[in-house]
């Protein structure tokens, strides 16, 4: 099983479309005992969070965010843990909304301290 993703810091690869999560967004990462959750902002997102359960590489979680336009969405993703060669982690990501319509995939990737 990939390490654990707790107090790690991550953040997308690329840009998705205005209003969603983008290379300025930062996800904080807890996880404990099959849990995970995470606090999101950065861009687009003024806030957000996101709770659900890791079951070995696996995530599966909903999100909730507030964006800088007042409006709020929510919505499901699937995610597969990912141990890079550089030691970093990825999270390959299948995710839809459920509060409007859309859905698609992204990459999200451990950044380091100077990356931030």
């Amino acid at each position: 099983m990939a390490r654990s993703l707790d107090g790690l810091v991550l953040a997308p690869v690329a840009d998705q479309a205005p209003g969603q999560v983008g290379t300025r967004t930062r996800f904080t990462y807890h996880e404990e005992d099959g849990e995970v959750w995470a606090e999101y902002a950065g861009g687009d997102v003024v806030r957000g969070r996101l709770v659900g359960t890791r079951v070995g590489d696996r995530l599966d979680f909903r999100y909730v965010q507030l964006r800088t336009d007042g409006s709020t969405s929510s919505g499901h993703c699937a995610s597969t843990v990912v141990d890079l060669p550089d030691g970093r982690v990825r999270l390959e990501e299948t995710w839809e909304w459920e509060s409007r319509q859309g859905s698609g995939t992204s990459v999200v990737e451990e950044i380091t301290a100077h990356e931030d």
